[in-house]
């Protein structure tokens, strides 16, 4: 690891994660950022090899940049650093992409350790996301769907896991929202889940990708 953002818009919290990336990794560039704007800015003048990214931010959200840089330089390393834990945030960030995701609260030392993990093919992941992971697919068991998934099916999954309304997903897929719906329902049911951030676990684990069928 030769260069890392940060984007943090708390600057004493950006300043202990640039610390903590220059423990991990020594001798790193650090670039920071509080903001998205300034993020944007920052990619443009140089690309990260590493890209630690705060969710919520004065003038969006991270994940707008995660998917940005995803797109642009695949080759960066993308791990969330937020204080969030709830499902619904993990879930959109391995959804669009993420390596890693740290919770904040956890001691510095502990950070720079599972930074290092990176180095050795290990997933960033603070202890209580990796059980919540571990727990959610030893819940739902072994999944075969995508053979039982039809193609709209796939793509309507696929996009309700990038977080895109009913009303949205009709607008990408130039149908019915009541459509939608009706698929939604049908895709709960072959998979026996009951929520969207379940969904999104499943189309990131089937890695699943919106497509456009032919009409």
């Amino acid at each position: 690891m030769r260069r890392a953002l940060v984007l943090e818009d708390v600057p004493e919290t950006r300043s202990w994660l640039c610390a903590i990336a220059r423990e991990a990794f020594p001798g790193i560039e650090v670039t920071e950022a509080g903001s998205l704007r300034a993020g944007r800015e920052a990619l443009r003048r140089e690309a990260p090899d590493l890209a630690l990214i705060d969710l919520s931010l004065p003038d969006g959200t991270g994940l707008d940049l995660l998917a940005e840089l995803r797109q642009s330089h695949p080759e960066a390393t993308c791990v969330i650093a937020t204080v969030s834990a709830d499902d619904a945030n993990v879930v959109a960030a391995l959804a669009a992409g993420a390596q890693g995701y740290l919770l904040k609260d956890h001691p510095a030392e502990l950070l720079a350790s599972q930074l290092r993990q990176i180095s050795h093919g290990i997933p960033a992941l603070s202890p209580v996301i990796a059980r919540r992971i571990m727990t959610h697919f030893r819940n739902t068991g072994p999944v075969d769907s995508a053979a039982r998934l039809t193609p709209r099916e796939s793509d309507v999954l696929a996009l309700i896991a990038r977080g895109l309304r009913n009303a949205e997903v009709a607008q990408n897929l130039e149908i019915a929202e009541t459509t939608v719906a009706g698929y939604i329902k049908t895709i709960y049911r072959k998979l026996g889940i009951s929520s969207r951030a379940e969904a999104a676990w499943h189309a990131t684990r089937m890695g699943l990708a919106p497509q456009r069928e032919d009409r």
